[in-house]
């Protein structure tokens, strides 16, 4: 089995979970949701924004669904914010994009859960390693993210 910086704090803080891997290249939400027999709104995107130099921001949302970028800004109080680059992204999480999840980083974040994932008993996000996932029930996912996240609807 492999282990992943995800799948290490998920064992660590006894988290049940499914480690998955796909049998090819993930080109696609619809894909990854088929392979692993779930929605596409099951999966589970860990986006990463930059709020101010050096500041960053992890918001998990349901595959298909959009943030509205009104809202979060009027959520976090800015009036601006960006995308965080893929070298950012690699820094601040030590994962590749496709990869992300909100277990296993370098530096604590904070994290950001969207209504949309809570709307699903069961989730996948990334396991830090492309090519795999992890599949856990979404009251586990709350629970190991802890005093990590906040919830909101985007």
């Amino acid at each position: 089995m492999i282990e992943t910086p995800v799948t290490r704090e998920l064992d660590q803080k006894q988290i049940p979970y499914t480690l998955f891997t796909h049998d090819g290249p993930v080109r696609s939400l619809e894909q990854a949701a088929a392979e692993r027999n779930q929605q596409p709104e099951q999966v589970v995107r860990s986006l990463l924004f930059r709020l101010a130099k050096g500041e960053f921001l992890m918001v998990l949302v349901a595959g298909p669904q959009q943030i509205d970028w009104k809202q979060l800004r009027r959520t976090l109080g800015l009036s601006r914010l960006t995308m965080a680059k893929p070298d950012e992204l690699r820094r601040v999480t030590g994962y590749e994009i496709g990869a992300v999840a909100p277990f296993g980083l370098p530096m604590p974040l904070h994290i950001l859960v969207d209504q949309s994932v809570l709307n699903q008993t069961e989730i996948s996000l990334g396991s830090g390693v492309r090519g795999t996932a992890v599949l856990m029930r979404t009251a586990d996912l709350l629970t190991a993210l802890g005093d990590a996240v906040e919830t909101v609807s985007l």
